[in-house]
């Protein structure tokens, strides 16, 4: 079951399909794989709250700064896992994901992302949009 925590804005919900070139040798789920999985949903959260292509055509483009991963659990072939994205805090130039992968209402992996927005002449950091801040804020205070 999805780990309790405060509120879990802007969650996307993901069905994963566990594909055979996911499986490394070892008969379980690759590193890659989780990755692939993580950026999938973390993209969601983008596409059904803030489309990234205003915040491209401002000149500013999202990467990753950091990613964590705890694997908890195997997932193997044939398993059907669901993902679980949201964004769990915002600070000044960084947008901080969670991610968890749940099978069988266990939680099997759990993830944090750290986000950030470069300048696209610049590529340096910039502050977090104020559209993201803004809608961000209003659901946690």
């Amino acid at each position: 079951m999805p780990s309790p925590t405060r509120t879990r804005c802007f969650e996307v919900i993901k069905s994963i399909y566990v594909s055979t070139y996911d499986i490394d040798f070892a008969g379980h789920v690759s590193n890659i794989a989780y990755l692939r999985w993580m950026e999938d949903m973390r993209l969601m959260v983008f596409d059904e709250n803030f489309p990234l292509q205003g915040f491209m055509d401002q000149g500013l483009l999202p990467v990753l700064a950091r990613t964590s991963i705890d694997y908890r659990k195997a997932i193997r072939l044939f398993d059907k896992p669901t993902g679980h994205m949201w964004i769990e805090e915002i600070k000044a130039a960084s947008v901080i994901f969670r991610g968890e992968v749940v099978v069988d209402d266990t939680v099997t992996t759990v993830s944090t992302h750290t986000g950030v927005f470069i300048g696209a002449t610049t590529l340096k950091p910039v502050r977090v949009p104020k559209e993201i801040m803004d809608k961000f804020k209003s659901l946690t205070t």
